[in-house]
């Protein structure tokens, strides 16, 4: 056991004694002293990425009874949702103001969720993804919740049902798969279903598993939550929710369509269709919505749907694929609501009120604009080469996958209308009676979104090593 705990578990172990001081501290620390919550949760996933180092990954690892495993892939995975709730955790200052006496609370839940997407990607057997899954879930509820008021309340309320619901269906498959291979584990499954041919019992437990799981990325049938809960949430938490469980649900579902779920054919054409499908409703909606926070919440479950079609090709290619659009799609969406997070909640998210921002804060809508022309896929940014990269794979695929290759490059030029929606009228002139708001951002603000806009430019005019990385990782997994 304590091989397993230095081989594999002391990021998580830290994560766990810094969530436990933070409640602690939480009922005995003065109203005060409120400020000192993001410090510790800053040094608590700082510690964490620094004892990344003694994970072991060459070669693979096996712990706890084989019910977790650590790889390279699932280092990055973990480093890359250490790194986003790094981020997050600093730009959280602005609403921690606001809810003073949860301070301690709100972080303590943050590494909670972190804890749970670490827990998600290096899970080995669908009991231990279960629990993870539900300890990220739960701490999401709250997290959407933190904000005063009656919208906030409506999309923790909704999200909630909707987890619920693939929960349940998530369940449904996974007890079917028990009553097939008689095991829990990802490896003995995969071992079982390779000596046999698979039945029908058995691709649908796989299409129920990968239902139950895409339900969170915002894919169809379970895509309607992210309307009401992108438009009632705190924009810092927001950064969360299109960050970390969405890296943590990709890193678990690639894995299993590499490995337990590979034999189900089925299952390629389901999530193909269902992500066409995601991409028409999502393009669509963004079309016509001034909210931007919505819009940015169609743009992001329509990302994801590009990069699930890609997962379910499975290939080395297009698994490599998926990891760099999804280090560039994280970094993209940070900096876009690290904008909003400075422009303030209070205010209206309606894309009107943005009008002529860019005449008093040219560098800060600068940032900003790289990081939407990023989600464009506009030349130059890292957006462009992670759908450039993504397209080939699909390409690559076979003959029979190029139609849904033109519908995804149909619903990429259609997706530029709601982004120039966000960005023209930021450089729009306006009268002298006009009121123009001048932001005035906190450091943790800056620093998030200009490290996001310098990292989409980065990876957008020199991938080649992290595309080169990316690679290793998916030919290792």
């Amino acid at each position: 056991m304590l091989n397993d705990i230095f081989n594999i578990m002391l990021p998580n172990m830290a994560l766990g004694f810094f969530i436990i001081l933070l409640l602690v501290l939480s009922m005995i620390l003065p109203l005060k002293f409120y400020k000192y919550a993001r410090l510790i949760s800053v040094i608590g996933i700082s510690s964490a990425i620094i004892l990344l180092s003694s994970v072991q990954t060459e070669p693979q690892y096996f712990g706890f009874h084989n019910s977790v495993m650590s790889d390279s892939y699932t280092l990055l995975f973990d480093f890359m949702v250490l790194v986003c709730g790094f981020l997050v955790s600093i730009l959280s200052k602005n609403l921690i103001k606001t809810v003073k006496r949860n301070a301690y609370t709100f972080h303590a839940l943050l590494l909670t969720a972190v804890l749970g997407a670490m827990n998600i990607v290096s899970a080995n057997d669908f009991l231990t993804l279960f629990i993870s899954l539900e300890v990220l879930g739960f701490s999401t509820y709250f997290l959407i919740m933190v904000s005063k008021g009656y919208l906030s309340k409506e999309a923790g309320f909704k999200y909630l049902i909707t987890s619920a619901v693939s929960t349940g269906i998530f369940l449904f498959g996974v007890s079917y798969m028990y009553g097939i291979c008689g095991s829990l584990n990802f490896n003995t499954i995969y071992e079982y279903i390779s000596e046999r041919n698979y039945s029908i019992i058995y691709s649908v437990s796989a299409i129920m598993i990968i239902l139950g799981l895409i339900s969170k990325l915002a894919i169809l049938p379970f895509a309607n939550w992210i309307i009401d809960v992108y438009k009632g949430t705190d924009s810092s938490v927001l950064a969360f929710l299109s960050t970390i469980p969405k890296l943590a649900l990709f890193g678990i579902v690639c894995r299993l369509l590499v490995f337990p779920l590979s034999n189900c054919f089925e299952l390629t054409f389901v999530i193909a269709l269902l992500s066409i499908l995601t991409g028409f409703w999502a393009n669509t909606f963004g079309i016509r919505e001034n909210n931007v926070k919505v819009i940015l919440g169609c743009s992001s479950a329509a990302n994801a749907s590009y990069a699930l079609l890609t997962a379910s090709l499975v290939s080395v290619y297009n698994l490599s694929t998926v990891i760099f659009y999804l280090i560039c799609y994280v970094f993209m969406n940070l900096g876009a609501f690290a904008f909003l997070n400075m422009y303030g909640d209070k205010n209206s998210m309606e894309v009107s009120s943005f009008k002529g921002i860019y005449h008093k804060n040219h560098g800060l809508v600068g940032a900003y604009a790289i990081c939407i022309l990023g989600l464009a896929g506009i030349p130059v940014t890292a957006g462009f080469i992670a759908k450039i990269y993504l397209f080939t794979a699909i390409a690559n695929s076979g003959l029979v996958f190029i139609p849904f290759l033109i519908v995804l490059l149909l619903l990429t030029v259609v997706a530029l209308y709601y982004y120039l929606k966000i960005l023209l009228p930021l450089f729009e002139k306006c009268d002298k009676n006009t009121d123009i708001i001048t932001l005035r951002p906190l450091f943790s603000q800056k620093f998030v979104l200009t490290v996001s806009a310098i990292l989409i430019l980065l990876l957008g005019i020199f991938p080649e090593k992290i595309i080169e990385l990316c690679k290793f990782i998916a030919y290792n997994i």
